[in-house]
């Protein structure tokens, strides 16, 4: 079901992409404009949003309701959100890669010859960035449902826009600022704004509230997807530290290169002394990282117990979301169908913590 799920949205994406270049004449402002956001939207995904969404949906719609054509290209107005978030968050990481293809600003630095073709790319994409926002708020509007509800899960969709932009506003602070000024609550804030309320607490409030959900869910769905969020980003922080090249897809030197203060790096930091501390703090600063220095940054984290207090973290959120998933009032089949979409998603935090059982020990 949720293979066909992600299938019919692939299909909405490209059918309400070409619906677009004939409502807004994309393709004659410069054939490359439509060109960039079509093959940027239809790269391969989970599409977990926009499912989600979907599932809300259903969850809280009369039992046997079937998914149509409209609730498909309005679940697409979360994958639009989504991309619309990483073209930006690209272009302030300098980025030159999204899955695998171009960035859409070194798509978009090749429109016209310049002098300084890297200006004119990041230039354009914060305006292509825009228009998938403006296009993302047009999908969510295809959805044929009573217009009280609909104004009402608009208004949470796009305070969960401010909400991530306020997330990508914290992180580059904390980006520039100095290790010891960044606690564990910034990063926990961090982890709320940036990724938990948009991934997964806006798809399924959003469908909710357009089902006509009971008040009273719709609280202990944003609970619920606040737990999830929390849980998928601390195990990432992990993964990016300790888990292989080929696994991850990417660098396993990116994360540490970045100087991403996560939950690890912080609690690390505020629980080691001395030498380790100092060690600690010199590698995370060194501009280029050896492999070497990734090693010795492992041990460093499982010596301050903080790979034990991360892995320990992710487990007792998904431990709340189940327990959370279990009271709420939505579809048996759509709430299975949540679990089974979610849970998978935490089997690499207990390989991790499998890998390193003995060094867990307090």
């Amino acid at each position: 079901m949720l293979n066909k799920f992600k299938t019919e949205i692939d299909t909405s994406i490209r059918l309400f992409l070409d619906q677009a270049a004939r409502d807004y004449k994309l393709h004659l402002v410069n054939p490359i404009l439509h060109k960039s956001i079509r093959e940027f939207s239809l790269r391969d995904g989970k599409r977990i949003r926009p499912i989600l969404l979907i599932l809300g949906y259903l969850g809280y719609s009369p039992k046997g309701r079937r998914p149509n054509r409209a609730l498909y290209t309005a679940s697409t107005c979360i994958e639009f959100l989504h991309n619309f978030m990483l073209v930006h968050d690209d272009i302030i990481d300098c980025s030159d890669l999204r899955r695998g293809k171009p960035t859409m600003h070194r798509i978009l630095d090749k429109t016209i010859p310049c002098a300084n073709p890297a200006k004119l790319g990041v230039d354009l994409a914060i305006i292509a960035g825009d228009i998938i926002y403006a296009l993302a708020i047009d999908a969510f509007l295809s959805i044929p449902e009573d217009p009280r509800r609909k104004e009402q899960a608009l208004k949470y969709f796009i305070q969960t826009a401010a909400f991530t932009a306020m997330g990508e506003f914290i992180d580059t602070v904390h980006g520039v600022d100095k290790l010891q000024n960044v606690k564990e609550g910034d990063v926990f804030l961090n982890y709320s704004l940036k990724t938990a309320r948009y991934t997964f607490d806006c798809p399924l409030v959003t469908g909710a509230i357009l089902a006509g959900a009971p008040k009273a869910e719709i609280p202990k769905l944003a609970g619920f997807g606040l737990s999830i969020g929390q849980a998928f980003q601390i195990q990432d922080d992990i993964i990016g530290i300790f888990e292989t090249e080929e696994a991850i897809g990417k660098s396993i030197l990116s994360d540490l290169d970045e100087q991403k203060k996560t939950l690890l790096i912080v609690h690390a930091f505020a629980n080691l002394k001395g030498r380790p501390l100092a060690r600690l703090t010199r590698i995370f600063l060194k501009k280029k990282k050896t492999l070497a220095d990734l090693e010795v940054m492992k041990t460093l984290l499982i010596q301050s117990g903080s790979l034990h207090y991360a892995l320990t973290a992710v487990q007792t959120r998904v431990a709340q979301a189940r327990a959370t998933l279990a009271t709420l009032k939505m579809n048996v089949r759509q709430k299975e169908l949540v679990a089974e979409a979610l849970f998978k998603f935490f089997d690499q935090a207990t390989r991790i913590a499998l890998r390193y059982p003995k060094k867990l020990k307090n």
